[in-house]
């Protein structure tokens, strides 16, 4: 999809299933967006500005972020409660394009909103309550008390190498104790969940970051095992507790635009004819890792020629998710005629 710059656009917050009332939808007015419908499924888009976001910097973007994901939990609350969320930074030049984005995407959009339906996402982070006292038993323990006595009874003066192995020591042992803890929450928190997904802990402070994805339903249980959990921690930690939210940490649907020399220059990395199949893609693919994997390739372009298969795999497989073949084994065209047609990518990010 050609994007325009310099011009009003139509910006995709994410696509809800068409199953509500007028009046329902009519509610979306009061936060300044509408919905484009096809079939069973519709985009919630406003108009806006169109923005490149690829060239914008962090403290912009983290702005434009949050009011992406606030919009799309204001339509959460207005009762739109099966969204499926668009990734940061998606424009169309008009509505003819949205409504194409529909059309080429509507299976997988609708088999997801499927899979979403009565499922929240909820974000729990888990910080040390007494961070003093944890580093505190970290360089009281057996391990840092047997280094720093070795240190201290050697006949030379204690350098600055050896002071950052006891930092080393005490920065291993407390990342094993954050791992400890991570996993006690995910034992105490799985069984109400359908799947988890750990993010990035921001600093040291920061025992874990992890999302978890629950049928509504299970929401009560899922508040009673944490407050039981913080219970028996002794207060060992302190947890934030975030959502209901759309299920952006498992779900996210991106608009991909292959350029017809990217995916010939991929088909040719792995050596594929003009016509081929999924099933020969991935057999190139192997053939193409055992030539060239670092771990059994030691020559200095190993690295370098590996992740280029991996991105052409990538590529080709993209292309086939696009052309959607009958089976694994059914061939199609990669000539510019038949890539003209099946250029349009819409694919969920998880």
């Amino acid at each position: 999809m050609e994007i325009l710059r310099n011009t009003d656009g139509i910006y995709i917050y994410g696509f809800i299933p068409t199953d509500y009332g007028a009046e329902q939808f009519r509610k979306l007015d009061g936060i300044e967006v509408f919905n484009i419908p096809f079939k069973k499924v519709s985009a919630v888009v406003s108009k806006k500005w169109v923005v490149d976001y690829r060239h914008l910097g962090t403290e912009t973007l983290a702005k434009l972020l949050i009011d992406h994901q606030r919009t799309i939990e204001r339509i959460m609350e207005l009762g739109f409660t099966t969204i499926i969320p668009m990734r940061l930074g998606t424009f169309a030049n008009h509505s003819s394009e949205v409504l194409t984005i529909l059309e080429k995407g509507y299976d997988l959009i609708l088999k997801t909103i499927e899979k979403i339906t009565n499922h929240i996402e909820i974000d729990v982070v888990a910080m040390w309550s007494d961070f003093g006292q944890i580093i505190s038993e970290v360089a009281q323990s057996p391990q840092v008390a047997e280094m720093k006595n070795k240190l201290e009874s050697g006949k030379t003066e204690i350098t600055q190498a050896d002071q950052l192995a006891v930092g080393y020591l005490v920065k291993k042992m407390l990342d094993e104790k954050k791992l400890e803890y991570s996993g006690k929450i995910i034992k105490a928190l799985m069984p109400f969940c359908q799947s988890s997904k750990h993010h990035e802990v921001l600093n040291d402070q920061m025992v874990s970051n992890t999302a978890f994805l629950l049928n509504k339903s299970q929401l009560t249980e899922f508040e009673n095992a944490l407050d039981k959990l913080d219970e028996t921690l002794a207060g060992k930690l302190n947890f934030k507790l975030v959502g209901p939210l759309p299920c952006y940490s498992f779900f996210t649907i991106e608009v991909k635009d292959l350029t017809f020399d990217e995916m010939d220059s991929a088909r040719k990395e792995l050596g594929l004819d003009h016509s081929t199949s999924e099933k020969e893609i991935k057999q190139a693919y192997l053939n193409k890792v055992k030539q060239f994997h670092p771990d059994t390739n030691s020559g200095d372009d190993s690295t370098a020629n590996f992740d280029r298969i991996n991105k052409a795999f990538h590529t080709m497989t993209d292309f086939a998710n696009a052309v959607k073949p009958a089976s694994r084994d059914e061939a199609f065209s990669l000539k510019k005629k038949a890539f003209t047609e099946n250029s349009f990518l819409l694919k969920i990010k998880e």
